[in-house]
């Protein structure tokens, strides 16, 4: 008769064939009642809705969201995409965030499907979806990492004036991601007639250093016989750090981030001292505190391996010779 820690291994095993070829969301058909029932009592695997798990750690503390926060984006787009085939994308707004490589994950993620519901469906650690019944055309849909989003013309001209005030830095860094070839973005301006928002994307171009794509769109809807007045979405002016060169998103976003923190952090920095203290004095100041230091500064990974070794050790599993 098969011991538990046999019948335990068969069901990693076919945890692991499932792995191996890259799925990290799996369905409860994914696997025999057995195993799931076995993989789910032992910490393998963690229940997101009726039907549908993730892969865990079976040392994961109850409340943690460790699991549910790295898988979340690849379970969106499974879940979405088996509820409604391709016919559906993320909000304008959101879909911005990650052009912009912004992937933290949202208290409720906003979707657009033909098929939509307009209820929100609850998920882990207080996160959603809210899928709305609206169909964006397939034509300004892409794919993300498996993730369906709005193409950035058609998501920055769909966003509404309020998403520049509440998200700055995102709308910056997608502004200058638009600025390498603004031509989409006229055309699509043009074809709609939106006046409008040409002039409110008119004055955000011209806030980071963009004068030129500015000057393009208001000369392109004139010449088209719309009035077009310039108007900032923005309070401040973009930082003079901005590069403005072609680079990754990422940079940029990042010296945004510096620029609206960086009066905070000096305000609460220490002042530096009068004069410079003893050094013999201040090198031994470093030394005692060099173990406390040491300790807080461990990360999340050496705290659980150390915190791993502790429970070998006291369960008798640990063997110095055979760990050195």
């Amino acid at each position: 008769m098969a011991q538990p820690r046999e019948k335990l291994a068969q069901s990693l095993k076919a945890l692991h064939v499932l792995q191996s070829d890259g799925k990290d969301v799996f369905r409860s058909s994914d696997f025999t009642r057995t195993h799931l029932e076995r993989l789910q009592q032992n910490g393998f695997l963690q229940k997101v809705l009726q039907g549908w798990y993730i892969a865990a750690r079976p040392d994961e503390r109850v409340g943690e969201s460790t699991s549910w926060y790295t898988s979340f984006w690849r379970f969106c787009a499974e879940y979405l995409k088996e509820r409604f085939d391709h016919a559906w994308c993320l909000s304008p707004e959101q879909s911005i965030h990650l052009h912009v490589g912004n992937w933290t994950v949202p208290r409720q993620l906003l979707v657009r499907a033909a098929g939509g519901t307009n209820k929100p469906k609850m998920l882990p650690h207080n996160t959603s979806i809210l899928d709305v019944r609206l169909l964006v055309p397939a034509e300004d849909v892409e794919s993300l990492d498996g993730v369906q989003i709005v193409k950035l013309p058609a998501a920055m001209i769909a966003c509404t004036q309020g998403f520049f005030v509440s998200n700055p830095i995102e709308a910056k860094a997608a502004l200058l991601l638009l600025s390498k070839d603004p031509q989409p973005l006229l055309e699509r301006l043009l074809d709609g007639g939106h006046s409008t928002i040409a002039g409110r994307l008119a004055g955000a171009f011209r806030n980071v250093g963009k004068g030129g794509v500015a000057d393009d769109i208001t000369a392109v809807m004139k010449a088209a016989g719309y009035k077009v007045f310039e108007a900032d979405p923005f309070e401040p002016s973009a930082p003079a750090i901005l590069n403005l060169r072609d680079e990754s998103p990422h940079a940029n976003r990042l010296r945004l981030l510096w620029a609206a923190m960086r009066k905070d952090v000096i305000e609460v920095f220490p002042k530096p001292p009068a004069q410079m203290p003893d050094p013999p004095a201040y090198l031994k100041s470093i030394d005692d505190v060099f173990v406390s230091d040491a300790y807080n500064s461990l990360s999340i990974e050496g705290y659980q391996v150390t915190e791993g070794l502790i429970q070998r050790i006291q369960t008798g599993n640990w063997n110095p010779e055979a760990n050195a």
